[in-house]
């Protein structure tokens, strides 16, 4: 009798393990790659991911294909960042009749007021502080444990882990800058999407244009921006990834301001290129803006 209690013991234990080798890892869809990746690192082996909007694409600017709302139909879980960032994405999840819970990565974080053609508007880059990335990543590790409880103590210890280490690299930025001049820390990027990076790290970034990509500065605005670099010595400029460059280019020859290299503020690069995870964007642009103000 006890050998039988030990066979029926095993059998119910292998069929369990089998259970969950056969299980599928959920399928979620995030609106772009910072958000995926994020999915990615807190989900492991448990989750597939897609970005609708791809490698050095921009967030802003992005026009859904009728294959991101097919992809939206066969989601578990859809990701955005929220904050007004993606204004094509209500459309897309209506369009596709996707039922589920849309999770909002940016939820709880202390957001920051800006001015956008005169009115004030809410900063959606909340990411670019890794203080807030490790919020977005409690907030999908939360998400991913109620889509799947049956793999919640696994997601539980990879989400747990993601989080720990963006806080360490929280610190290590602030450390980073915190050595260097305040004075120096001035520099001009493309459009407006390091605020929540200059508010946490003591930087201040200047640009031709607001939170969105598809605004257009002004003459006048130009002109009182090229005025501004010259006055305050602000001698370095940066191109974005997921932008045209020519513009800032512009502003940095009229000014003199010298190229400090290209940064990744709202898209990922390419998997085989210098920014292909959150971490590695995040340390990249630090290491980038930092070393430009010896």
């Amino acid at each position: 009798m006890k050998r039988f209690n030990m066979m029926i013991s095993l059998v119910l234990a292998l069929s369990c393990a089998s259970q969950a080798a056969l299980a599928k890892p959920l399928n979620v869809v995030a609106s772009f790659t910072v958000l995926a990746d994020i999915a990615k690192q807190v989900g492991g082996e448990h989750v597939t991911v897609k970005s609708l909007v791809g490698p050095d694409g921009d967030p802003h600017s992005f026009e859904p294909s009728p294959q991101d709302s097919v992809a939206l139909s066969k989601a578990d879980v859809v990701i955005v960042n929220g904050l007004g960032m993606e204004g094509w994405m209500d459309r897309l999840v209506s369009a596709s009749g996707y039922k589920g819970k849309v999770v909002v990565a940016s939820a709880g974080i202390t957001t920051r007021k800006m001015i956008d053609d005169g009115e004030q508007i809410t900063d959606p880059h909340a990411w670019n502080s890794a203080e807030n990335g490790a919020r977005y990543a409690q907030n999908i590790m939360e998400a991913l444990i109620a889509a799947a409880p049956q793999d919640a103590q696994a997601i539980a210890e990879s989400g747990s882990e993601y989080v720990t280490r963006l806080k360490l690299l929280d610190s290590w930025a602030q450390t980073r800058f915190a050595a260097i001049p305040e004075a120096k820390r001035k520099v001009l990027t493309s459009h407006d999407a390091f605020g929540y990076f200059g508010q946490r790290y003591g930087v201040t970034f200047l640009a031709p244009v607001g939170f969105s990509t598809e605004a257009e500065a002004n003459a006048s605005d130009v002109a009182a921006l090229i005025k501004q670099l010259k006055n305050q010595h602000i001698k370095t400029y940066f191109i974005e990834n997921q932008t045209d460059p020519r513009l800032v280019k512009q502003i940095a020859a009229a000014s003199g301001a010298q190229p400090g290299g290209e940064l990744y503020p709202e898209a990922l690069s390419a998997a085989d290129g210098p920014a292909s995870t959150y971490e590695m964007a995040f340390k990249h642009n630090v290491e980038t803006i930092a070393s430009s103000m010896k």
